[in-house]
């Protein structure tokens, strides 16, 4: 029964409700007047037409301008404003994804960006140490609506002595953590905690290494820090862009909604498949030669392999001309020659030119000795004119330059690398110092790329040079990349309620935007002025140095691939996020001092995120036996929460496993009503089991889908990887740990995905 004072509280919140409705209202109306001048004026630059280079230029760039803006402005919609802040001296500030300023006055903030100084506060005042603030209210909204709100009074003297000391807004944390998931991350931007955001904001320069147990939020920490950077140096960064690189397409595809949200579209998304331009590496092989693929002996492998392409013949080679006329080059002419343009060090492609003009000097001394010979044996007759006139001559012969091309030829990295796996005498040739096993694993046929096959062929590049052939190559992807983002401003254009406006001239005609310009049309504006993103100029350059790389799920990286990422990334200036317990790849990184020091020596820094936000006690407790098994000085993080449910853990017959998946399966998914439900098994039984649950549930997904929003998917430890679901059903444990070396901390993994439930179905 109510009381009295309980409607009173109330009538009173719903009060505040309305008033807070009022002001959130007028702040989308800012938004949708900014979204709307910001399409207008872009309308306007594409009906512009003429004009100088120069002219053209500018209106290039304000078209990029401002599609960027109707996208930001687009993105930050839902959750506009989540937070207000009042002060001490009355004062009364809103935080939100973007900041909206009163530009009919003094430009006074209406709405304070999230990562500005001014809204620090939000998320590290406390009852013990207020930072001037008397009250911190959480907004919750749903589309533009306010549906509630929550007050945290920071007076030290009516604080709570059950609250977590090391939790703000935990009312609004502890809602977002129990809500029901979706297929797609959400950012935390309404409920940022002290440690994360210390990371979040922490000095650009240097390496920052993030050490943080399954929960923690590692992955969120990342998205947001990629956020706060490019809003606090934006000059910097806006140039030379940031890469971010997550351990697989599905994850890319579960984080994909997060930064757009925070009001930043200019990230580059990549796995290590998708980090050498013009590949896309989709080819799987044994752990085992992936391993080895990710050894540093690898870059001397291919370094002898490039030099093995350098050939000399063991017999003189004889060039036959069209005139009939035979030249012969001996081996050690061609050795001689070789040699000279070893020692210059120039990478092997780019050399090239200096090899022809040796040999093609030697032939054309023997063209010369035979028609410049003085009967009488005197000195030659041919002037060094005639001489440099036969060097032309014979620098145009085809049999000439297929003789070049087999001593010396131009090599893509594709090349190089396929035709070194494809030849075991290639492959000896480039690899004594491996065991016959291993120099046996390289070998394959050509096919397509595997992840672990990126770093080689980015070493290869670097060996070889980029020869004209490349450079045209990279040219295209540059064009095919322009048309994209022309028909993706048209795009925002069609889905905008914005896109006509009124033309005078006309009679009052009202235009669209595909009446004004096409894609083709756009395509070579924005050629002329190489209006590219940042980020699609990097995606398309694989010598693009970033300003900054976060690295997510870094532990898995293998020493080949550190050197490539370095590569990326001169200034060394990056964010590197992992949890070395969770190392699942066999070459992945066993501590970080080990993978950083060849690059950084100890030039790094450490910080740790120790709290666990979206695992409950109850399965951290199982996933603290098996965190013991991998290391037993390893802790694991401290959970903010329990759900009340216990795991359960139960032990079937080895021929009743698959029927009671499908049951334990049913059974969870029609508990869930709302969230995901994920079923975890062993790489090698995908194929078997993720078959009887598809036929029993048909709404079922089955590893790296397009989308994760299906309420039920069956994937392996490794596409499980930094993803979450509310309830999660681990397959055969024993067997996930005896498929690999690593098979506990792949067990840990897979152990820690939920966010609310726990069931593990095992055999005796």
């Amino acid at each position: 029964m109510s009381t009295h004072s309980d409607v009173s509280r109330e009538l009173h919140q719903d009060d505040e409700i309305g008033h807070e409705q009022k002001y959130v209202s007028m702040l989308y109306d800012r938004l949708d007047g900014m979204r709307d001048q910001a399409a207008r004026r872009l309308t306007e630059e594409l009906r512009t037409t003429g004009g100088t280079q120069q002219a053209r230029s500018q209106r290039d760039s304000a078209v990029q301008m401002y599609a960027d803006q109707v996208e930001q402005y687009s993105a930050v919609e839902t959750g506009l404003c989540f937070g207000r802040l009042d002060g001490d001296d009355d004062s009364c500030r809103y935080v939100g994804r973007i900041g909206i300023f009163d530009t009919s006055g003094d430009y006074d903030p209406l709405l304070i960006d999230w990562r500005a100084p001014a809204a620090r506060a939000f998320y590290l005042a406390t009852a013990a140490n207020p930072q001037g603030v008397r009250r911190r209210r959480h907004l919750r909204t749903r589309e533009r609506k306010v549906t509630g709100l929550n007050d945290e009074v920071l007076d030290i003297a009516a604080a709570s002595p059950t609250a977590h000391e090391e939790v703000t807004g935990e009312a609004s944390l502890l809602a977002a953590l129990n809500a029901g998931r979706t297929g797609r991350m959400r950012d935390i931007v309404e409920t940022i905690q002290a440690e994360q955001d210390r990371i979040i904001r922490a000095d650009l320069p240097g390496v920052m290494v993030v050490q943080g147990g399954p929960g923690t939020g590692k992955t969120a920490v990342a998205l947001h820090r990629a956020a706060y950077l490019l809003y606090t140096h934006r000059q910097q960064l806006s140039t030379r862009g940031v890469l971010l690189v997550g351990p697989n397409a599905t994850f890319l595809r579960y984080i994909s909604q997060v930064l757009p949200a925070l009001a930043e579209t200019g990230v580059l998304l990549r796995t290590q498949a998708d980090l050498f331009p013009g590949v896309h590496a989709v080819r799987t092989e044994p752990a085992a030669t992936a391993a080895l693929k990710g050894r540093l002996v690898l870059a001397e492998v291919l370094a002898n392999a490039v030099r093995d392409r350098q050939w000399v013949p063991e017999e003189p080679l004889e060039i036959e001309l069209p005139q009939r006329e035979i030249l012969t080059l001996d081996p050690e002419t061609v050795r001689q020659a070789r040699d000279r343009v070893r020692r210059t060090e120039r990478p092997h492609n780019l050399a090239r030119a200096m090899f022809d003009i040796e040999i093609v000097h030697a032939l054309a001394e023997q063209v010369a000795e035979r028609i410049g010979a003085d009967p009488l044996g005197g000195e030659n007759l041919l002037s060094e004119a005639d001489r440099a006139e036969i060097r032309r001559e014979l620098r145009d012969e085809p049999e000439i330059r297929s003789a070049l091309d087999e001593l010396w030829p131009v090599l893509t990295p594709q090349r190089l690398l396929a035709d070194l796996y494809a030849s075991p005498e290639r492959i000896a040739a480039a690899a004594p110092m491996l065991t016959d096993a291993e120099r046996a694993a390289l070998h394959r046929e050509p096919g397509g790329w595997t992840p672990a096959d990126v770093p080689l062929l980015d070493e290869a590049a670097e060996l070889l040079g980029e020869d004209e052939r490349a450079a045209a190559a990279r040219r295209e992807r540059i064009r095919a990349l322009e048309r994209e983002y022309a028909e993706g401003v048209l795009e925002i254009w069609r889905g905008s309620r914005s896109i006509d406006v009124e033309d005078e001239a006309d009679g009052g005609e009202i235009l669209g935007v595909t009446d004004l310009i096409d894609a083709d049309r756009l395509s070579e504006r924005q050629e002329e002025a190489d209006r590219l993103t940042t980020a699609q100029r990097a995606a398309a350059d694989r010598t693009w140095a970033f300003g900054h790389v976060i690295v997510d799920e870094a532990q898995e990286l293998s020493p080949m691939a550190w050197r490539l990422l370095m590569r990326r990334c001169p200034s060394r200036s990056m964010t590197i996020v992992g949890d070395v317990a969770q190392t699942g790849a066999l070459a992945g990184t066993p501590s970080w001092q080990e993978a950083l020091a060849p690059y950084v020596a100890d030039r790094w820094r450490l910080e740790e995120l120790t709290v666990s936000y979206r695992t409950p006690a109850e399965i951290m407790a199982v996933a603290a036996e098996v965190l013991a098994e991998i290391d037993p000085a390893l802790r694991p993080p401290r959970s903010v929460r329990a759900s009340g449910v216990p795991p359960w853990d139960r032990s079937v017959a080895a021929d009743r496993l698959v029927a009671e998946l499908v049951e334990a399966a049913a059974r969870e998914a029609a508990g869930l009503a709302d969230g995901r439900l994920g079923v975890i098994v062993p790489a090698g039984r995908v194929t078997e089991l993720s078959a009887a649950v598809v036929a029993a549930l048909p709404e079922a997904a089955v590893g790296e889908q397009p989308e994760l929003a299906n309420r039920v998917v069956v994937l392996t430890t490794e596409q499980a990887k930094g993803l979450e679901f509310d309830s999660v059903l681990v397959v055969d444990p024993d067997r996930i740990v005896a498929e690999s070396p690593r098979g506990h901390s792949d067990l840990y993994v897979a152990l820690t995905r939920a966010t609310q439930r726990l069931g593990v179905l095992r055999t005796p």
